[in-house]
């Protein structure tokens, strides 16, 4: 158990940024869905894979990784689900139409069901 800190908080000190670099992985933490969570961010989930995520984006960044490379990283591991934004591209255009269409369909919906006459009956 003294292991399993004293490794995590080595961990965390060598992950550690200078302010403006911390800002810079945040910012991307904030634009990367986690794998396990539904529709929640890297910076916001708590489960293992996401605290994965965080240091490599750190560590990427650290490096000196521009924003589009940690992304593209993370997209070629992940795919483009991975990014809370994706790429307009063949692959995600379904990512894109999709709430369009389903828009598109409530609004026949709601318009058919406007034009129907109503039923009442009479006694």
């Amino acid at each position: 158990m003294i292991a399993t800190l004293l490794s995590a908080l080595v961990l965390v000190q060598a992950q550690a940024l200078p302010p403006e670099d911390e800002a810079r992985a945040l910012e991307l933490m904030r634009e990367i869905r986690c794998v396990v969570c539904a529709g929640q961010s890297i910076a916001d989930s708590e489960v293992a894979l996401a605290q994965d995520m965080r240091a490599f984006v750190r560590a990427r960044v650290a490096d000196g990784a521009s924003a589009a490379e940690v992304r593209e990283a993370l997209s070629v591991r992940y795919g483009d689900e991975v990014l809370l934004r994706p790429p307009f591209t063949a692959r995600t255009l379904p990512l894109w139409l999709a709430p369009l269409v389903i828009l598109a369909l409530g609004g026949l919906l709601l318009a058919g069901a406007a034009r129907r006459p109503s039923r009442r009956r009479r006694t």
